[in-house]
């Protein structure tokens, strides 16, 4: 079974098309690059395997599932320029937001929660920002916290929107070397990327 299935997807706004007629299967523990030019669709496609655009045609399922039933199961980091960095939350605030997909309804963080943000925390080597207000951060501060949140979720599917625009080159090392880890270890990556040079190091498989 694989990871994602999309049939015959189309998407329109204002009824100008974006996607038409799209057919892909998504293999388990790959990494994915997805690429072309500014309004190609490439976040669109994205967002509608998350099940966040409503109006389109075609059938996608996640985890042979619709993505609703499997969302604990699915993490998406939106492109920076999408976040509000003046919400009032520290680095470890945001980091610790990735478990709430699997809490119920007032429950509470437990111990085995914050031990999961420390270890993402220390895995993304901002252990020492933790403390800090997510709009103090640099650039590349700012996406390594948004990629530790995903992996403090535990999905099996990670999906990245622009994640090395804005950033340092060690921030770029990092992010790529905890991607390669996280498809090691089975997880499923699709990656919205615009620097065709690196896309052989970078991805097992092009979209």
């Amino acid at each position: 079974m694989p990871a994602i299935s999309v049939s015959d997807l189309s998407v329109a706004y204002d009824r100008k098309r974006v996607l038409s007629n799209i057919f892909l299967e998504i293999e388990e523990g790959h990494r994915y690059g997805i690429l072309g030019p500014n309004g190609s669709g490439k976040s669109t496609l994205l967002k509608a395997i998350l099940g966040l655009i409503e109006d389109y045609t075609g059938s996608v399922e996640v985890l042979g599932q619709d993505v609703q039933k499997v969302r604990r199961q699915v993490v998406y980091v939106p492109q920076r320029s999408e976040i509000d960095f003046t919400f009032p939350a520290t680095v470890r605030d945001v980091v610790l937001m990735g478990r709430y997909p699997h809490k119920k309804v007032f429950q509470r963080l437990n111990a085995e929660d914050h031990r999961l943000a420390d270890a993402a925390l220390e895995e993304l080597d901002i252990a020492d920002l933790q403390n800090r207000q997510i709009g103090e951060l640099s650039g590349g501060q700012q996406q390594r916290t948004f990629l530790a949140r995903a992996m403090a979720q535990q999905a099996d599917i990670l999906m990245l929107d622009e994640p090395f625009v804005g950033v340092d080159i060690p921030t770029e090392e990092k992010i790529i070397a905890v991607l390669r880890k996280l498809s090691k270890a089975g997880k499923t990556l699709l990656v919205v990327h615009h620097d065709l040079q690196a896309v052989p190091e970078y991805f097992d498989h092009v979209i």
